[in-house]
């Protein structure tokens, strides 16, 4: 008996609600585990799981239609709930049924208006389970008798007032950190103590502080996990190394960006004399170093990743293991846990092994120097040093290819977009913002580090043992039926049937449209498209990558599932799966699913506000100069265009002053009523830069 188990038993009987004691006989509770029922009850009302009435009668909350979910505030002061327990659109809540609600808290909502195929429902908020917000980061503003906090998330739409006694001695313009200790309603502000001082704003560093803290990103390792990493020896034992799979003599590599110092794979490529390949994939081997429940281990559970913040890192481990023992640093002897693939001209694995083992790298390899061999730009410089190891770069560039045409083949979906480089001076000003080139060094790595996880995924999906699998769900049916709408305009369509979506056919309708004017608009609509990639601990396969097995394996360093499946795999190397430890790991690859799918969320979040933020202020010095971008998203209060060097910024509908425009929703334009003139997305226009807003993160532009 578990509450999962009781939430099953409602969803299969969804159509009644029920009293205690008919819960008692329709799922045959022992007499001892009546009263833990009742507990269960109780805490599944607390956390809106289920609904109580006043007869004692209990169901789910849709039973009643009334749904549970998360507030998304927008800028202007309406919202929308994001429902969580059942597939429905989100609901539009107006400003003034919010109930006190601020941006992400968890409510119940009623609906007063339901919505059609083209319209959304609109809600009610009725009750506030969780707030989000305990913590809120801001600017402070100074009056004669007491302050207030100016919110940086600008979906918090009201003030924060400080009395003077709770202002913890801030002045006028300081970035803060406030706690509420009352929360908004009949009108009234929230209210909040000062808890933390960050700085001036504009001081250097402030600002990436200031996103560290709302995001609530643990900046330190508190003394206790870093007094247990000073326990971790530096140097590799001997005694492990005999105990281990030996490939200190092959040639094997990493091959890393330039700056980075948590490297936590390797690889090594042979040619077989049957005309095979051997692949050897190394990755650090952090669960020899960090045991289950230790403090180390607690603490990176409680991060779940590393957070890289353009200029500095937050990272998963203490440095002395992220940078120094597990770090495959180059020449220096480093325990791995291998996987070793065969794999045959067409790209499939014919042989594979799972080991523990020991590596010593040759080299410490970066993209742009593997690149500049594998395309035949050789210096003196790079023939000096690297020339011993230009036969294994070419095998491993043949290896990739033939590994990339076998994904294409089975249909996986590459989205080819560029990311930003945003490069930062001594001051932490931005200084060049730019597309970051993704050249043939960095895709050897891509396609061995899938190859490796999609073999580990099968491998441990046939043993039946508890895992974390990478999963990417099927696309929602409406939001494929809405992204067809859209193609119609372009003369293209997403072939099959919605509910059984094969990968192949979007890869398809990616490709018909590679080259065209309107290629990177229409593969950012049909990237927003697709759900989200998530851990789990059921394998129910990879959408984008067309895979029927992932996990992710390949960065125990910086990724916390990489660290707990490595646990697994040596549980079941070392013969250590035994009933009790099956049991206890079903419960560990449950929470490390849904911790890890959370702040990896979270962290994508504030790297995206620390870049947004960094672009704008960028502009900042760019204010007056003209760009040529693309249309790239067209709304009824302008249209945003995306610069060449991907920053994005908008059109507000009041600067097209030559007409009066109009939204056309279904075919995604804008119409000028007297002119006719037409501005539809992927179109090239002309900018002027008028405005840039580093706190807002918003960049305005004019068309010249």
């Amino acid at each position: 008996m578990n509450k999962e188990y009781l939430l099953q038993f409602f969803k299969s009987n969804s159509e009644r609600a029920f009293i205690e004691m008919d819960l008692v006989e329709q799922m045959n509770v022992d007499k001892e585990d009546i009263p833990l029922m009742f507990t269960y009850l109780d805490e599944m009302v607390a956390e809106a799981k289920l609904i109580k009435t006043k007869k004692g009668k209990y169901a789910l909350p849709e039973f009643f239609q009334i749904y549970v979910g998360k507030i998304q505030m927008t800028a202007k002061g309406f919202g929308f709930a994001i429902i969580e327990s059942v597939e429905m659109r989100d609901v539009f809540i107006p400003s003034s049924a919010l109930f006190g609600a601020m941006n992400g808290d968890k409510v119940m909502i009623k609906l007063t208006k339901v919505g059609g195929a083209d319209k959304k429902s609109e809600g009610e908020v009725i009750k506030i389970v969780e707030r989000s917000n305990t913590v809120i980061v801001g600017t402070y503003e100074e009056s004669k008798n007491f302050g207030f906090v100016v919110p940086d998330d600008q979906r918090i739409r009201s003030d924060i007032f400080i009395s003077r006694n709770n202002a913890l001695g801030a002045k006028q313009g300081d970035k803060v950190v406030v706690e509420i200790s009352k929360w908004p309603e009949d009108r009234r502000n929230p209210e909040g103590k000062i808890t933390e001082i960050l700085g001036q704003t504009g001081e250097p560093g402030v600002d990436i502080l200031s996103i560290i803290r709302t995001y609530k990103l643990p900046e330190v390792f508190n003394t206790k996990v870093l007094q247990e990493a000073e326990n971790i020896p530096i140097e590799v034992e001997e005694d492990e190394i005999k105990k281990r799979e030996d490939f200190r003599d092959y040639k094997v590599v990493t091959i890393d960006g330039k700056d980075a110092k948590d490297l936590d794979d390797a690889v090594h490529v042979i040619k077989l004399p049957n005309g095979n390949y051997e692949l050897g994939v190394h990755i650090a081997d952090v669960s020899y170093y960090v045991r289950e429940r230790s403090k180390i281990d607690k603490e990176a559970l409680r991060r779940a990743t590393s957070v890289y913040l353009l200029n500095r890192v937050i990272p998963m481990l203490p440095e002395r293991l992220s940078n120094g023992i597990c770090s495959l640093n180059p020449q220096v002897n480093r325990l791995t846990m291998s996987c070793v693939m065969e794999i045959d001209p067409n790209g499939d694995v014919v042989n594979h092994r799972i080991c523990e083992s020991v590596i010593k790298t040759v080299e410490r390899m970066n993209y742009d120097d593997v690149s500049d061999i594998v395309e035949g730009k050789i210096s003196h410089e790079l023939k000096e040093k690297y020339e011993t190891l230009f036969g294994e770069f070419e095998n491993m560039k043949e290896l990739s290819l033939i590994l990339r045409k076998k994904r294409n083949r089975r249909g996986a979906i590459d989205f080819d977009f560029a990311e930003s480089k945003i490069q930062l001076d001594g001051e932490g000003k931005p200084i060049f913002v730019g597309k970051l080139e993704r050249r043939i060094g960095h895709k050897i790595i891509e396609e061995f580090m899938l190859a490796a996880n999609e073999t580990v995924a099968e491998h441990m999906f046939w043993l039946e043992l508890p895992f974390v699998y990478r999963i990417h769900e099927i696309p929602n049916e409406e939001k494929i039926e809405t992204l067809n709408k859209f193609l119609h305009n372009f003369g293209k369509k997403i072939k099959g049937n919605s509910e059984d979506l094969h990968p192949k056919a979007i890869q398809q309708m990616l490709s018909e449209v590679k080259g065209s004017q309107e290629e990177h608009v229409i593969s950012k609509l049909t990237l927003r498209s697709l759900k989200q990639a998530r851990y789990s601990p059921n394998n129910d396969g990879h959408f984008g990558l067309a895979a029927k097995y992932y996990c992710h394996f390949t960065s125990p360093i910086r990724r916390y599932p990489d660290l707990q499946i490595h646990r697994v795999i040596r549980d079941m190397l070392q013969g250590k799966l035994n009933g009790d430890r099956i049991k206890a790991l079903r419960a560990i690859v449950d929470e490390v699913s849904l911790q890890s799918s959370e702040k990896e969320r979270n962290a994508e979040l504030a790297e995206r506000d620390v870049d947004d933020m960094k672009k704008a202020e960028y502009m900042m010095s760019h204010i007056g100069e003209q760009f040529t971008g693309l249309i790239s998203t067209i709304t009824s209060f302008g249209m945003f265009v995306e610069l060449e060097n991907t920053i994005e910024g908008l059109v507000r509908m009041e600067y097209l002053d030559d007409d009066y425009y109009v939204y056309d929703e279904e075919h995604m334009q804008l119409v000028g009523e007297r002119t006719k003139n037409v501005y539809k997305l992927g179109q090239t226009v002309e900018v002027e830069v008028i405005k840039a807003d580093a706190t807002l993160r918003q960049v305005d532009f004019d068309l010249v």
